[in-house]
């Protein structure tokens, strides 16, 4: 298979990665949730940190389950510093806890955060015909707009390049490269 130059790097988690989930048109809270918990860990480090972690980070954060993550106290705080099986940096673990706490909020205001999120493209993916990873940006004017809203309500590590790569996760922005088999399945999404 032909996949983004990013993902074809011989390493099997990376390439199952891309080929079963990246891009791929979510309207799951759930895994809106995840991919918030994961991009913020991953500022600073390698995705693939991430991935090689990410068992762990399901367990840690009950399953990526907001509700539950949003009770977590200064006890749950000090169990996740001493676990060596995820990144233990207490301004993101407690971020996440916040996090946790606004995403409840915002499935109050709108429904769910699918809604929420989506609504920023009217429910339909922005699709780019990037060739190779030059064309690709950091952030975009929507991910800016997005990231200011975000952090009005009080979400943290949320940035404008933390949330560009959220959207290209949850496939809100198709950046497959135009040769990669994913981007014409998602392009019809």
């Amino acid at each position: 298979m032909t996949r983004c130059s990013w993902a074809d790097s011989g390493d099997e988690l990376m390439e199952k990665y891309h080929d079963q989930e990246w891009g791929q048109p979510t309207h799951s809270d759930r895994r809106h949730f995840e991919f918030m918990i994961l991009e913020a860990f991953q500022a600073g480090l390698s995705w693939m940190t991430i991935l090689r972690k990410r068992e762990a980070f399901r367990k840690a954060f009950a399953d990526f389950d907001p509700s539950i993550v949003a009770k977590f106290d200064q006890k749950d705080v000090s169990e996740l510093l001493n676990n060596k099986d995820i990144v233990r940096n207490r301004l993101k673990i407690e971020a996440t806890i916040t996090n946790a706490r606004r995403f409840l909020e915002v499935q109050k205001e709108f429904g769910s955060f699918d809604i929420y999120i989506w609504g920023f493209v009217e429910g339909k993916p922005i699709v780019h015909k990037p060739r190779d990873l030059t064309e690709i940006p950091a952030n975009t004017e929507l991910s800016d707009r997005i990231s200011k809203d975000l952090k009005k309500r009080g979400f943290k590590f949320v940035g404008s390049t933390i949330v560009y790569s959220h959207l290209q996760a949850v496939g809100i922005v198709n950046d497959h490269m135009v040769d990669c088999p994913r981007h014409k399945e998602f392009a019809k999404a």
